[in-house]
Order: structure tokens, then C-alpha cells, then sequence
């Protein structure tokens, strides 16, 4: 009787991991090349990497040679209202997506605390961090007023960047295109970047210009990092309108000059030759001041009327419209829920008028008028997105959200980035190497975000691990039919628990907030 215990007991101690993946080809996230092992994970973490016993795992799982990996991190993410609405994410872990970064283009809650707190207390199956809004935090202090900050309210903005760093922001975020950050002056996020900086924070930004100005906005994104003491970030780099393509060789060659002089620059990119925000985007940022009553008020003056137009005009044909209002697709509007999906050149054609850029734009106002719509703009080319992925400093980040499925027409990019980097960029058109599309997921946004724990496939590391076929992987979601998951991917781990399982959600929601490196508990 005690022989058999003590077999027992032996078998039993020889379980010494929660999971273990068998005989996978392991991608670490380096970029080094892959190698065959198997992965012991414990207590959320990997504990070994190496040939493991057949009874040392409580759950194992054979990969039969499928590619191992960090899971993937995606640095601009806008997944803040779906989490709670959607909180497996199947979308991101169906993409081995296993951590965001919340807080993206100069927007997010302020203060930080109280939604962090919600979000940790939520059950998730994703781990979650954030970056601090400049737009947001100058909207607490001024509200959307075109003008120059005082010395005294950049002071303000000042205590609200160190009291949203000591909450666990991961650093600054600016939206220069956007109301109210448009309406700053470079120094006045200088002045809250060196507030970052002092915490260890980096700043990203969306930036000021993506079209005829994009070199003067990537030349004042370079002078927020080197004036502000911190990395800086040119965030989802893109050149948007058909006389701007090809300027991705200047503001690439603009990079590499900043790192060589020592100005630490990175970029991250989004698959896809077209971009997605507000309508708001066709209209003058000076419009906008004070408001929807105010832009309404203002688009009610003929005059003012006018002036915008003209601006939605030169929008249309040479920016986001890429000359053709068919160009300007619907992606949700509250307002109208049957214009999801049709363009504006739809609108005016229901109209019963000429689709020319000129009724266009009348068209656009009229929707602004009413609220706006979310808007996808197909105003981007394949050579400069190309040219902008293979730069060995650029990340892969989806720009996307967590979806309702089914629910609108959103950007497939919610869906498909990383798949369709694995897939088109790296098996179909040899854009990149596997590895280094890998290390684009993983250690290369975990290094930029200092997040010292996860990004890399090594003992010690938090088990955070996506499993894919490289022959198989794909996107599937389409700007007519976005809501389609990817495919290939067979098993994701998320602080070592099991959420993908044979292509399978487990209904594991293991996932946790991440801190920056300033917060004051950390």
C-alpha cells in the first residue's frame, strides 16, 4: 500500500507544469532563426524552454512543428469601450494579439486611475495598458478653444501628465490632427513630454499632417523627442492623397538622420492603404473649435460655409478622397445605421445628383451637420506602405478596437493586421522575413514600451504565447465584409492560461493591466 502512495506521489511531483507545449518550432521574438523545443509553463510564466518529459505537464498540447511565438503586442490600440462590451477579444487573439496599449492620437480618460481600475477589476482576455491623451488632459484645462496656452494652464497640464504617468501610463500620446491638439503650439507638448520623460515614458503621436505637410509633421515629431528628453514615436506612419505617394522615402531617410544623431525615433504601420477615423477629418481643424453646435452654427453662415467647403473640396481630390468621393466610405453612423458601408459617392448618387467632388463635399457637410459618421478613407498606395513596414525600426499595430460582431462596417484592420502581415507580407509578396515580422510583435514593441516581462519566448518571461501555422495564416476580413476572423492560428496563451485551443475559444480570461514605469506602486 505505501509502495503504490509513493508511486503516486512520484507521479505526481513529476507534474511540474500547468501547461506544456510540445515539439513546436520556436520563433523567441529576437529575430533569431526558429528552433525545435518544447515550452514548460508554470504559475504564468515559462519556466523551461528544452525537451520535457511526457509526465511533467498537467495540460499538454502537441504543436506538431507549428510556430511558437511571443504573443503579440499591439501598440495603438483603441479597444477601450469594446473590452467591457466584448471582453474575450476574440478578434485580437484570434491574431495571437495578447496585449494592447489604450490611449492612442492625444485621447483618454483623465484621470487614469479610476479606468484602470475598472478594467482590472473586469475579467479580460487580453492584458491591457495605457498611454496618457495630451488632447484629452488640454481639453480638462481648456476645453476645445483655439488659442495658445497660458504659462498657468500648461502648469495644469503639467500636474495632470505626472498624475496620469504615477497612475500607470506608459507615456504620452498627441493627436496634432485633431481637436484640441491641433490648436497647440510644439512647445506646449514639449512641456508635458519632458513630464513624461522624467517617469520614463515615451510619447507617440499621431501626427500633425499625414499628406502635403507630412515632412514638417514628422520634422516636429522628431523635435517633441529630442527637445522633451524621450523616445518618440511616429504612430500608424502612413502618406495619405495621390500627390503626397512616394514621400515615405523622405520621412524614412528623416529617421534614420534623427537616430543617428542620437534622437531615439520609431514608427509603427498598419497594413492597409486606408486609414479610418471621423468625417470630422474632411472639414478645417479651425471649424471645429468649440464643437459640434459650433461647427453647425458656423456652417449656417454662408460665408464660413464657403470657406469650408473649399477646404472639403481640396480634401476630397487630393488627401483623404484620393479624388474620388467613392474613396470616402461609411463605417458607422449613429445618425443613419443604413449608411454603414456605402461611400460618399453612394450618397450623392441617392441624391439623384452628379458624383462630383463638389456635391460631395455638400453631402459631407449635411452628415456633419447631423452628428458624422465614422469614416474609412481609401487614400494610401502599396509602395509606401511597403517601404514603411520593411524599416527595420518599424512595429506592427493594428489601430483598431475590439468589434460587436456583426455590428457596422468597421476597418478590417480590428480583425486582420497581424494575420495579414504573416500572411501577405511575409509568405505571398516576401516583404519580410518571418523572424523579422515576429520580432515587428513582439520584442520590438515590448522594448519600446518597457515592458520588461513579455515580448520574448525565454525562462522567466510571462507565458504569453500564440501558436500558428505560417502556410495557413491569414486574414480574412474585408472592407466589404470586415467582420471575418483570421485564420491559422491554433493556440493562445495569456499569462499561461489557455484562451485558444485548438482554433477554439476556452472562455479564459486571464488577462491583466500593465503598468508604465512611472506608476507609483510598481
Amino acid at each position: 500500500m505505501r509502495l503504490a502512495w509513493l508511486a503516486m506521489t512520484a507521479i505526481a511531483s513529476a507534474q511540474t507544469y500547468d501547461v506544456v507545449l510540445r515539439n513546436g518550432r520556436i520563433l523567441d521574438g529576437s529575430g533569431n532563426p526558429w528552433y525545435v523545443a518544447d515550452i514548460g509553463v508554470r504559475g504564468g510564466a515559462i519556466e523551461r524552454i528544452g525537451r520535457i518529459p511526457a509526465a511533467e505537464g498537467k495540460t499538454s498540447i502537441e504543436l506538431n512543428g507549428l510556430i511558437a511565438t511571443p504573443g503579440f503586442i499591439d501598440t495603438h490600440s483603441h479597444a477601450r469601450g469594446g473590452v467591457f462590451e466584448v471582453p474575450a477579444a476574440e478578434n485580437y487573439i484570434r491574431q495571437g494579439v495578447t496585449t494592447v496599449i489604450e490611449g492612442p492620437d492625444g485621447s483618454s480618460p483623465i484621470p487614469l486611475a479610476p479606468f484602470l481600475a475598472k478594467v482590472a477589476a473586469a475579467r479580460v482576455s487580453i492584458n491591457f495598458g495605457m498611454m496618457a491623451g495630451h488632447g484629452s488632459i488640454r481639453s480638462a484645462v481648456m476645453g476645445t478653444e483655439n488659442r495658445k496656452s497660458s504659462p498657468a494652464e500648461i502648469a495644469k497640464m503639467r500636474t495632470l501628465t505626472r498624475q496620469a504617468m504615477l497612475d500607470g501610463a506608459f507615456g504620452l500620446s498627441t493627436g496634432l490632427f485633431y481637436v484640441p491638439g491641433n490648436y497647440a503650439a510644439t512647445e506646449e507638448v514639449i512641456e508635458l513630454a519632458k513630464v513624461a520623460a522624467q517617469y520614463g515614458g515615451l510619447h507617440t503621436s499621431h501626427m500633425r499632417d499625414e499628406a502635403a505637410a507630412l515632412l514638417d509633421a514628422v520634422a516636429e515629431t522628431i523635435r517633441i523627442g529630442e527637445e522633451g528628453g524621450l523616445p518618440t514615436q511616429l504612430t500608424h506612419h502612413k502618406v495619405i492623397g495621390g500627390p503626397n505617394w512616394g514621400k515615405s522615402v523622405d520621412s524614412l531617410r528623416m529617421v534614420d538622420e534623427a537616430r543617428a544623431r542620437g534622437v531615439d525615433v520609431t514608427i509603427d504601420q498598419y497594413p492597409y492603404t486606408a486609414s479610418n477615423t471621423g468625417s470630422a477629418a474632411l472639414f478645417p481643424q479651425w471649424s471645429q473649435a468649440g464643437g459640434a453646435k459650433a461647427l453647425r452654427e458656423r456652417l449656417d453662415a454662408p460665408e464660413t460655409r464657403a470657406r469650408i467647403k473649399a477646404v472639403i473640396v481640396d480634401r476630397i481630390r487630393t488627401d483623404r478622397g484620393a479624388g474620388d468621393p467613392k474613396n470616402v466610405q461609411f463605417a458607422s453612423c449613429a445618425f443613419d445605421k443604413t449608411l454603414a458601408g456605402k461611400t460618399l459617392a453612394d450618397v450623392v448618387a441617392a441624391k439623384g445628383q452628379p458624383v462630383t467632388i463638389e456635391n460631395a463635399a455638400e453631402a459631407a457637410i449635411e452628415i456633419q451637420k447631423k452628428g458624422g459618421c465614422s469614416t474609412i478613407y481609401h487614400s494610401m498606395n502599396e509602395q509606401d506602405l511597403e517601404r514603411i513596414l520593411k524599416h527595420r525600426h518599424t512595429m506592427v499595430a493594428s489601430d483598431g478596437g475590439i468589434p460587436v460582431f456583426g455590428q457596422d462596417v468597421p476597418h478590417p484592420r480590428s480583425y486582420g493586421t497581424f494575420a495579414r502581415v504573416l500572411g501577405r507580407y511575409v509568405r505571398d509578396r516576401h516583404a519580410l522575413t518571418l523572424e523579422d515580422a515576429v520580432r515587428k510583435m513582439s520584442s520590438l514593441p515590448a522594448t519600446r514600451f518597457k515592458i520588461g516581462d513579455r515580448g520574448l519566448l525565454r525562462p522567466g518571461m510571462k507565458a504569453d504565447i500564440a501558436v500558428f501555422d505560417p502556410a495557413k495564416v491569414r486574414d480574412t476580413a474585408t472592407f466589404e465584409k470586415p467582420h471575418q476572423y483570421a485564420e491559422g492560428f491554433a493556440h493562445v496563451l495569456v499569462n499561461g492560461r489557455v484562451v485558444l485551443r485548438d482554433g477554439k475559444m476556452t472562455g479564459e480570461l486571464p488577462g491583466r493591466v500593465l503598468y508604465g514605469p512611472g506608476n507609483a506602486s510598481r
